[in-house]
């Protein structure tokens, strides 16, 4: 099922963890609805900018994968309005700072972040249609969580040092 011009509903439901457990991950109407409107938001536009594919590692969780993860059923994951995803031959530092920027999004995450590895860790995005989105701006090492991004520099528009 096509979700939008550039993304598919099997990249956002394909987990290994799910066929290795036999748990089912195929999200309802009102999630596709949602994984639709973060493709159309946010994604969309990321790769646009961009103009290179979007590599989404984690999208729709079903409750039952997502304790099966040690993650919370009450995840966005679960209701279709969260991906983690990377781009290849883009710092994910860069990806985030460009979402921050230029998006309407509920929740940023830059996780697992190594300033001496570019391309290390993955960026978390969310969006939710129904209320105001909360731009939060999160960092995650690891260990621990700190708002906002790391501070970088840019210049023409890339990040540099």
């Amino acid at each position: 099922m096509q979700l939008s011009k550039h993304f598919k509903l099997e990249e956002f439901t394909k987990s290994m963890t799910a066929t290795r457990k036999g748990i089912s991950n195929e999200p309802g109407s009102g999630e596709i609805k949602n994984l639709e409107n973060l493709c159309y938001e946010i994604l969309e536009p990321l790769r646009a900018k961009f103009d290179k594919p979007i590599t989404i590692t984690s999208g729709y969780r079903s409750p039952q994968l997502s304790e099966a993860i040690g993650s919370k059923t009450t995840s966005q994951h679960c209701k279709g309005m969260a991906a983690d995803l990377e781009i290849a031959g883009i710092p994910n530092i860069q990806t985030a700072y460009w979402l921050e920027h230029n998006v309407d999004f509920d929740q940023l995450i830059l996780e697992f972040y190594n300033p001496d590895d570019p391309s290390g860790g993955w960026v978390h995005v969310s969006f939710n249609e129904q209320g105001s989105n909360r731009k939060q701006v999160l960092t995650y090492n690891g260990k621990k969580f700190e708002n906002g991004l790391p501070d970088m520099k840019w210049e023409k528009g890339k990040v540099v040092g």
